[in-house]
């Protein structure tokens, strides 16, 4: 059984930090991309960041670019995610997600292999 559990999320104060974590299992993890999404209340889900976990390659959205990092743990088959400087447009419910494509992880299409069910963030101002 295919899964990707997320764990991290919480309420911080605005300027904080975070990080997530996303295990995956029962898939060959070393020949997938895992990304996170989030979703804000009212507004439709985004890709924000990447990790292609063969060659490490990284994809960051604009508006995460420098205070997202993201990492994996190959041999704990983890990739955390990360998060400084915390403003409240960053609440929202953050999902894990893989595919074998990496595109199809920072594109808005949603058309990904495996979904994780999410873990809350809540920015306070």
């Amino acid at each position: 059984e295919v899964q990707l559990v997320e764990s991290g999320g919480g309420l911080v104060q605005a300027g904080g930090s975070l990080r997530l974590s996303c295990v995956a299992s029962g898939f060959a993890f070393d020949e997938y991309a895992i990304g996170w999404f989030r979703q804000a209340p009212g507004k439709e889900r985004e890709g924000i960041s990447c990790i292609d976990i063969s060659d490490g390659g990284t994809y960051y959205r604009s508006s995460v670019k420098g205070r997202f990092t993201i990492s994996s743990d190959n041999a704990k088959n983890t990739v955390y995610l990360q998060m400084v400087n915390l403003n409240s447009d960053d609440t929202a419910v953050y999902y894990c997600a893989a595919d074998r494509r990496p595109k199809a992880l920072y594109t808005d299409s949603l058309i990904v292999e495996y979904w994780g069910k999410g873990t809350l963030v809540t920015v306070s101002s």
